[in-house]
């Protein structure tokens, strides 16, 4: 269960709420250019483009939720239970697990026409990362600085969908988060106007109530809806203080605080981490569940031509 979103002022980001019941030890993690990315079906990428996000580390390799290059290009994976599919190998296609995906995109794709290119070859095949790492169920949106698309590897095939809300949750597919948006139309900023019936007992008797019937439940269909409705209502300055500080305040929006998601006896889904990555600048930042202060971490203020990953600790 996650948020993600894409959002313009001056400059452009891209970030999510990790929704999740426990951790993974994720981290803050920048890979430079010359760290080596192996890959268990198709060669490694030796040399590739620098990219920042957060990641769990697992014997020396970062396998991210979501991150950002050097290019501006930016990648997140969300939960796609009872959806995702993958594949047996393919001789004919790149066979890229799940895990690689993220890395494999970013590493080699300046923009999403790039990275549509690489996936008309791609095979997400079916291997884990290991016993104790089994493949999570997943979609994926990847965006640059003026499109989003979302993939999805179900049963049918390679889904790819154009996304020009910028924004994706969880189940169902894609196609169906789209579809649900025209039940919400008539929601606005601004009050309502009578059209129930010709009357002057009804009164507008609070600010808000144009948006009255905007989902706010924490299931995935009712996130995406409030963020999106959030997202295309927000105004703000250009400044980044500005910029970024609205960006939180829309994740905001559609985060879950621990309690009210119950996933099993005695465990909650909760909101853990928040990020947000300025792509044209290559700055991440984040708030954990039990630090609301934004912390960034500057993917250019380290040595993008070294082979070693840099690991940060979340504060």
């Amino acid at each position: 269960m996650c948020t993600a979103i894409t959002y313009k002022t001056k400059d452009h980001y891209f970030g999510r709420n990790l929704d999740l019941e426990r951790s993974y030890g994720e981290r803050v993690v920048i890979t430079p250019r010359n760290f080596v990315l192996n890959m268990r079906c198709v060669a490694p990428l030796t040399r590739h483009y620098a990219m920042i996000g957060m990641a769990t580390v697992a014997e020396g390799y970062p396998l991210y939720y979501e991150a950002t290059n050097e290019k501006g290009l930016s990648m997140a994976a969300l939960n796609f239970p009872d959806n995702a599919d993958y594949k047996p190998y393919l001789e004919s296609c790149d066979n890229v697990t799940p895990f690689e995906f993220i890395p494999w995109i970013l590493g080699k794709c300046v923009d999403v026409r790039e990275a549509l290119s690489e996936l008309s070859k791609i095979n997400l095949v079916n291997i884990s990362f290991g016993e104790s790492l089994p493949l999570s169920p997943l979609h994926w949106i990847i965006s640059d600085r003026e499109r989003s698309i979302v993939v999805e590897s179900i049963k049918s095939g390679l889904k790819i969908y154009e996304n020009p809300i910028g924004v994706l949750t969880n189940n169902p597919t894609f196609d169906y988060h789209m579809m649900n948006l025209n039940n919400y139309m008539a929601l606005h900023e601004g009050a309502p106007e009578n059209k129930f019936y010709d009357s002057d007992n009804l009164k507008v008797y609070s600010l808000g109530m144009g948006a009255f019937g905007l989902p706010g439940d924490f299931s995935s269909a009712s996130r995406f809806v409030r963020a999106a409705f959030v997202k295309e209502k927000s105004r703000c300055g250009e400044s980044e203080k500005e910029s970024v500080s609205q960006f939180f305040h829309i994740l905001g929006a559609v985060a879950m605080p621990k309690g009210c998601v119950l996933v099993r006896d005695g465990e909650y889904e909760y909101t853990r981490y928040t990020s947000c990555c300025n792509v044209d600048k290559g700055i991440y930042y984040y708030t954990t569940y039990e630090n609301s202060t934004v912390t960034l971490v500057d993917m250019n203020s380290v040595d993008l031509q070294v082979d070693k990953i840099y690991v940060y600790d979340l504060v």
